[in-house]
């Protein structure tokens, strides 16, 4: 199989680590609006970005992630546009035209919306849309998650729930994408859909370390775990004033895999965005750091065969 960096004519001399990376971005602000790149907004979970606010094409990713075998790869929608969120899903399918990559698209639709199913139809006509990330409204701090509950566009919503059935009717996944104190109401949607596969993005942001904070991302990861139609991504683990260490990091991916099972876990990069604490040869050193103790079957089914098979990646020469 060829690796996208040969599919591009890219000379790499390292043969690094086979991979499929299942969850990155790539954006042209010169030709696509992406509200939070063009302002920059301060109090964000990742810190000081203002870095990102450049392009980022695949000849980017290509250069970043050189020295690694990446297979394929999934872009996942970056919060383009809303008004007018098919561009995004367009401009991508151009790149993988061109490129050879990105392998499979998760767009973005509003569940809630009246015309949630007709932006669906129209991310359709792009034959590499796989599934859907839409964010639900959620609180900003732990104490305050009661008081959305029921809120338009919530998990309880309704509307939304309604909407979301427009995956399974589809065919399609959904991106989970909340902070910890809501993945409890993520399982209870799970349980109403299960047979939507549903793939939790960063491991549900564990990031309150505390004894107190894990606890409760345990409690919500449980019962996510709890969900056979439940994956998980274990994907940008960087907490704001510390830096991303593998004895920093390891106790969460390990318990996140322990629960779930490795068949349902998956590596994923979230680049560009997690090379504001680290490059992408050092994340993918320090996750396979991580899974040392895994056998060579586990290993290659984290950090490539689940995300191809949940995907459904057809691979070149595959």
């Amino acid at each position: 199989m060829k690796t996208l960096h040969e599919r591009m004519g890219i000379e790499v001399k390292s043969n690094g680590l086979t991979l499929i990376d299942a969850h990155h971005h790539l954006w042209d602000l010169s030709k696509n609006h992406y509200p939070w790149l063009a302002t920059y907004e301060p109090g964000t979970f990742v810190g000081d970005y203002r870095s990102l606010m450049r392009n980022y094409l695949p000849e980017d990713y290509a250069a970043d992630s050189a020295g690694h075998r990446v297979l394929a790869t999934v872009h996942c929608e970056a919060d383009h546009d809303y008004s007018n969120e098919v561009a995004e899903t367009r401009w991508v399918h151009e790149q993988a035209a061109r490129a050879g990559f990105p392998n499979a698209v998760v767009a973005h639709i509003w569940f809630h919306r009246d015309d949630g199913e007709e932006i669906l139809n129209q991310h359709l006509h792009f034959p590499l849309v796989r599934g859907i990330r839409s964010k639900p409204v959620t609180a900003k701090r732990p104490e305050l998650a009661h008081t959305i509950r029921g809120a338009s566009c919530s998990m309880q919503d309704e509307k939304w729930l309604k909407g979301f059935g427009l995956l399974e009717k589809y065919g399609l996944s959904w991106d989970l994408r909340v902070p910890y104190w809501h993945l409890e109401e993520a399982a209870e949607v799970a349980r109403i859909y299960p047979n939507v596969p549903i793939v939790l993005n960063h491991m549900g942001f564990p990031w309150d370390r505390s004894p107190q904070g894990l606890d409760a991302w345990r409690q919500g990861m449980r019962a996510l775990a709890a969900c056979p139609n439940v994956h998980v991504k274990v994907s940008e683990l960087g907490v704001q004033d510390r830096p991303w260490t593998i004895e920093g990091n390891r106790g969460v991916v390990l318990e996140t895999v322990e629960m779930f099972g490795i068949e349902r876990c998956m590596f994923a990069s979230n680049f560009p965005v997690a090379g504001l604490q680290l490059s992408y040869r050092e994340l993918v050193n320090n996750m396979s750091e991580i899974f040392s103790g895994f056998s060579p079957q586990q290993r290659e089914a984290f950090f490539w065969r689940n995300a191809k098979a949940f995907y459904r990646i057809d691979l070149p020469e595959d």
